[in-house]
């Protein structure tokens, strides 16, 4: 289910955003202060942002040493025309502005409370692209990019959106770091020199073959298309994983060898995200390498509801409002870069 953002709350959170940020200039700050003059809500807003950005540990200093603004009752001078930070929207019109009734009332500082939270998350001014991993990785994928590749020695690489790869080839071993996101690779046989993919503190070993590796929701899936490969963690035996198996593994314990799904590798190299019984954490990561921004989940009983469902990368929207209306969860769309999922009140 969809809900239609609180357009005074996402107001709110995007001035706490930028005045936190290093870009704010001294005429946003001028903005800001007649945007907190002009309408008693404002102030009760911005009080609510000063609590609750403390709460999490987030509040910069610029928040910090800053007073509280005073009560509304001493709040006498008429609004200026323009009091909107740059890039926002401005506020509906008057009914939109009149104060709510106490269960309205209610209701908003609940929802408040967790967007805010949300927000504290990103630590990034409004409208900048958020930063990703991988940033100086050698091969990176843009968001919503799909790439090809051939490395020095003739294997393909395709990256999904959002992607990094590190190469080091060396006269032993054809090395490469996934940083970020998911690959496929078609290695070129090389009985000389291995090929390892490094991923999460795990190493997938193949003289030759393709598979997919995928990085996301703190784990790692490896999943072999054609012949077969050795995947391991630090201080343990490799586990062999043949064509139509794959394996996932964390930071500290392998998984247990299982069918592949496949159809969800071949997928995204078509511009599809399939999942069959997915956890939502996991498709949240994916719809995230297909779309600018964050999906925040406020309460982690999301993490494992399952997922089934194909989607088309390119229309990330249409796939997050198709997966609510068949879950119990609630999709806001705060700003163009921070949507939120919640568990139905």
């Amino acid at each position: 289910m969809q809900q239609p953002p609180d357009p005074l709350i996402e107001e709110a959170l995007r001035w706490s955003v930028l005045l936190k940020s290093k870009q704010a200039s001294d005429s946003d700050r001028a903005a800001f202060e007649q945007w907190l003059q002009a309408d008693a809500r404002h102030e009760e807003a911005w009080i609510q942002a000063q609590q609750v950005w403390m709460r999490v540990g987030k509040i910069g200093p610029a928040f910090a040493n800053r007073p509280p603004p005073p009560p509304p009752r001493r709040f006498h001078a008429a609004p200026p025309a323009a009091t909107t930070p740059p890039d926002i929207a401005p506020l509906a019109a008057d009914p939109a502005m009149r104060s709510p009734p106490p269960r309205a009332r209610r209701a908003s500082r609940r929802h408040f409370f967790f967007t805010a939270a949300a927000m504290a998350a990103l630590a990034v001014p409004a409208g900048l692209v958020l930063w990703r991993p991988g940033l100086f990785a050698d091969l990176r994928s843009g968001v919503g990019e799909r790439r090809s590749l051939t490395l020095q020695d003739g294997s393909k690489v395709e990256l999904a959106g959002a992607s990094a790869l590190s190469v080091d080839f060396t006269a032993a071993e054809r090395r490469v770091v996934l940083q970020a996101g998911e690959a496929f690779f078609d290695v070129a046989d090389d009985a000389t020199r291995p090929f390892i993919v490094e991923a999460l503190g795990g190493r997938v070993r193949t003289q030759g073959g393709a598979f997919d590796v995928r990085l996301a929701a703190g784990a790692v899936t490896v999943a072999v298309v054609a012949r077969s490969v050795d995947v391991s963690l630090a201080n343990q035996s490799p586990v062999n994983v043949v064509m139509g198996q794959e394996v996932r593994y964390d930071a500290g314990r392998m998984g247990e060898v299982r069918e592949a799904d496949l159809a969800r590798v071949e997928a995204w190299r078509h511009d599809r995200l399939a999942f069959q019984q997915a956890p939502l954490s996991d498709v949240v990561a994916d719809l995230e390498r297909y779309r600018a921004g964050r999906i925040v989940m406020t309460d982690r009983s999301l993490h494992d509801i399952p997922v089934t469902g194909s989607f088309d990368a390119r229309r990330t929207d249409i796939a997050l409002d198709l997966i609510a209306s068949t879950l119990p969860l609630q999709v806001r769309r705060l700003t163009d870069l921070l949507v939120v999922l919640s568990p139905m009140p």
